[in-house]
């Protein structure tokens, strides 16, 4: 949905930017709910106000809804078919390699610099050794970011 959402979004509407849109992503991520219902909100509601947002949220869920609607009504029938399995396996694989594409293409936007590359090695390693919040890891990289901002302000634009 992230690629999609990118095409869609920035290239063929023109409604956000990309720094926009990776802020959306971001607070997605933060908030409740799957990534691409909370980003549709969010530019629905930069888009069209209130209404917006609510036309924004029922378009992205109503076609989801449908077609897992229409699936469990049969597929409960099949799932002790091995061949169904299989495809089943084949279908996470499939989808994890989509989330790592779109993983790949938002570090290419967003992680610049050794300091950008750098806290992205150290969430990414917490992240793998310590089972905690992904929005610890946000308002901790935030703190960061802010900490950073503020000596950089503090130096002048000389010392920069």
């Amino acid at each position: 949905m992230l690629p999609m959402m990118q095409r869609e979004l920035i290239d063929k509407k023109k409604w956000v930017t990309k720094d926009e849109l990776l802020d959306y992503f971001a607070v997605s991520q933060c908030t409740p709910g799957i990534i691409s219902v909370n980003t549709a909100t969010f530019v629905g509601s930069k888009v069209g106000g209130f209404w917006g947002s609510a036309f924004a949220t029922f378009g992205v869920i109503t076609p989801s809804l449908i077609i897992i609607l229409g699936i469990a009504a049969f597929l409960w029938r099949f799932m002790d078919i091995e061949a169904v399995r299989y495809a089943f396996n084949g279908i996470r694989i499939a989808v994890a390699g989509l989330v790592i594409a779109a993983v790949a293409g938002l570090i290419k936007q967003s992680v610049k610099g050794w300091l950008g590359i750098s806290i992205a090695l150290i969430v990414f390693i917490c992240s793998l050794v310590f089972d905690l919040s992904p929005i610890l890891f946000v308002l901790a990289a935030a703190l960061v970011g802010i900490a950073i901002f503020l000596a950089k302000r503090k130096a002048g634009p000389k010392d920069v």
